[in-house]
């Protein structure tokens, strides 16, 4: 699964798909708090391979991995929350950002960056989103968010910091990880792995593997002294060269790690679940398509054409 491939294991035949949403058709012996009928939303689960995933008419997602849908939740609004509504809930509480504060989000219109801009702004805060699709900031412009399309902005920490009186943000959300564009050794590593036979591959990025950091990177140099970055996107690498110096000296507060989804769905869901769409996510969805056109729904995401924000699959 591109980057990541050395860190999961397939079992073939592999169905992939994380996200779900959709209704409950049978219960397994001992689980409780469901019944036939039921419409849920949520996630597989972690399970120890990637075989039985989401993409398909049927699904076997663990009890504790999903969740009763609330009657104002729609199956294709409760199809992304699981994974970028619960991350991005996440990452936005570690910064706790208040009325009067300040928030940078790079990738602020992929999966979770999307849900971050809107939580931060609910919050109060004052939130300028970093990225490079059109389509996507002026999406989050029609919602009160500052944006900087990175194609006009050599230098985003200087460009932030002529925007906040020369200080930087209070925070600093990265969404972004390890995918980052403006990391050219980095992805050439991740290219070279990736031609490996996996035995050899797994033993390499596990000893010297490296991230593209660019992303990271520009979050340090934005985040004002003494302030608090957020890492929300994945991160893999075991020899990553970041400059402690710099952390160091500016006495940055560091909140990072996966979401653990059913810790932050009920506190997402009188936002989701609200008729006044305070989060935008009626604005999300752009494209509908049935399974068998999935591999079209993954080309135009990763390439960013034709305006896909959010594809969502129907069986």
């Amino acid at each position: 699964m591109g980057a990541m491939r050395d860190y999961m294991t397939y079992e073939f035949p592999a169905v992939i798909g994380g996200d779900l949403a959709g209704t409950v058709e049978a219960i397994g012996d001992g689980v409780e708090g469901f019944a036939a009928g039921d419409r849920v939303f949520g996630m597989m689960g972690m399970k120890p391979s990637v075989h039985d995933g989401s993409f398909g008419e049927l699904a076997t997602p663990q009890a504790g991995a999903i969740a009763v849908t609330p009657a104002g939740l729609s199956d294709v609004d409760g199809g992304s929350l699981a994974v970028a509504g619960t991350t991005a809930e996440s990452a936005v509480d570690a910064i706790a950002p208040g009325e009067g504060s300040s928030v940078l989000v790079l990738g602020a219109t992929g999966g979770v960056g999307s849900f971050a801009i809107q939580l931060a702004r609910h919050r109060g805060a004052r939130v300028i989103a970093v990225d490079l699709v059109r389509e996507r900031l002026e999406m989050a412009g029609r919602h009160d968010i500052e944006v900087l399309d990175l194609d006009e902005h050599d230098d985003i920490a200087e460009s932030v910091r002529e925007l906040t009186d020369g200080r930087g943000t209070d925070s600093v959300v990265d969404a972004v990880g390890m995918e980052a564009h403006g990391s050219p050794a980095a992805e050439a590593f991740q290219t070279v792995g990736g031609m490996l036979p996996d035995v050899v591959a797994r033993t390499v990025i596990e000893n010297v593997g490296v991230d593209r950091l660019a992303a990271l990177t520009t979050a340090i140099a934005t985040v004002r002294r003494g302030g608090t970055l957020s890492i929300s996107g994945v991160y893999g690498g075991t020899a990553d060269p970041l400059n402690m110096m710099q952390l160091f000296d500016k006495g940055l507060q560091i909140r990072m790690g996966q979401a653990h989804v059913r810790r932050w769905v009920d506190d997402l869901m009188p936002l989701v679940s609200d008729e006044s769409d305070p989060l935008g996510i009626m604005d999300l969805t752009t494209h509908r398509l049935p399974l068998d056109e999935a591999p079209h729904g993954y080309e135009i995401f990763q390439k960013k054409e034709d305006g896909a924000i959010k594809v969502v699959l129907q069986p």
